[in-house]
């Protein structure tokens, strides 16, 4: 049975920056079950499993557009550590829930200048390509629960 639109895949894979360096994997973990054509994954990732089925492993190269999207500069953004509510001391590296007029984005503290804190709301990977080594496990019919409710 092949990959499509409202079937259910099982896939282990691995993400690799652009000089092949390893970002996160499914080895030696459950590997990724989601339903296809529903926009759960990156499009790039779901458009090359489209018309795949169980046993074949490919590679493909993700563009930021069809991956983790672009870098939104606006989306760095310099306060004064005082309008932060954070619980204990900020510090690089930390992640902190804001409120935006969209509702609210999870953002990293990316440098901190005395009583100045920067923050950036990009996911990590944003503006970046990177490289998915896939193998598909298993393809099969969504049940008719996962059709109206979806997977969970």
């Amino acid at each position: 049975m092949d990959i499509a639109d409202r079937r259910i895949a099982t896939v282990h894979f691995s993400l690799h920056d652009e000089q092949g360096q390893p970002i996160t994997s499914t080895h030696g973990h459950a590997p990724l079950v989601y339903m296809h054509g529903t926009g759960s994954i990156m499009p790039g990732l779901e458009q090359a499993l489209a018309g795949r089925s169980a046993g074949d492993a490919f590679s493909v190269t993700i563009a930021p557009d069809a991956g983790f999207g672009p870098r939104h500069e606006a989306l760095l953004q310099t306060l004064p550590r005082a309008r932060l509510q954070a619980g204990g001391e900020v510090r690089v590296g930390a992640k902190l829930s804001a409120q935006t007029a969209k509702g609210p984005l999870e953002v990293t503290v990316v440098a901190i200048d005395g009583d100045n804190v920067t923050v950036d709301g990009n996911h990590p990977l944003a503006g970046r390509t990177v490289e998915a080594r896939v193998e598909v496990v298993d393809v099969r019919l969504a049940t008719p629960h996962e059709q109206q409710f979806g997977l969970g």
